[in-house]
């Protein structure tokens, strides 16, 4: 009879894991943009849920309302937002990948004359003197401990150029409300 206790106990822990995790998984949904969760196909009554959550002020309301959503998710199928919310994550990571190789480019301009030239040669598509100006600005802020106006144009100016060239569409991968903006 021991044993049976034991089983039992191990299935109610197992239930509170999987309540757990699907609780879990509804808070990640009130991260996400109401466009987003559009694309999603959640049931109207979870999307309600789940735009109600983002509304309330209250802690102890906050509380019911994750609650609330938990039990909706109970009796959702989960399978699809998993599968949507990992495919929003991976194209989120490629995204700031981006981000960080047009940051890298911006710091090798500013240190380097010679990296015009080879940025100039792999983007002919690019207003090199345009180009060539911010820099030549950005360096002179940076002596006089001004303000990085000229600094974010040229990461605003070489975004715009090496996602032309990779063929991305401006603001395509921000579907998270709270993702970052690099230098923005």
């Amino acid at each position: 009879m021991n044993g049976n206790n034991n089983e039992e106990w191990v299935s109610k822990t197992q239930m509170k894991k999987r309540m757990d995790e699907l609780q879990d998984l509804g808070m990640e949904l009130t991260r996400l943009s109401d466009e987003t969760l559009k694309k999603i196909g959640l049931p109207e009554d979870l999307m309600q849920a789940v735009r109600d959550y983002k509304k309330i002020t209250s802690n102890g309301a906050l509380k019911r309302q994750n609650q609330y959503i938990g039990r909706l998710m109970r009796e959702t199928d989960p399978a699809p937002i998993r599968a949507f919310l990992a495919k929003l994550k991976g194209e989120n990571r490629a995204h700031n990948a981006f981000l960080q190789r047009v940051e890298q480019m911006r710091e090798r301009l500013i240190a380097d004359d010679a990296a015009l030239t080879e940025f100039a040669a792999a983007h002919p598509q690019a207003d090199i003197s345009a180009i060539r100006t911010l820099i030549r600005n950005t360096r002179k802020e940076k002596e006089q401990s001004k303000p990085p106006k000229n600094f974010r144009a040229l990461y605003q100016e070489l975004k715009a150029v090496m996602e032309e060239a990779e063929g991305l569409r401006p603001s395509e991968n921000h579907d998270f409300e709270d993702s970052e903006n690099a230098e923005e």
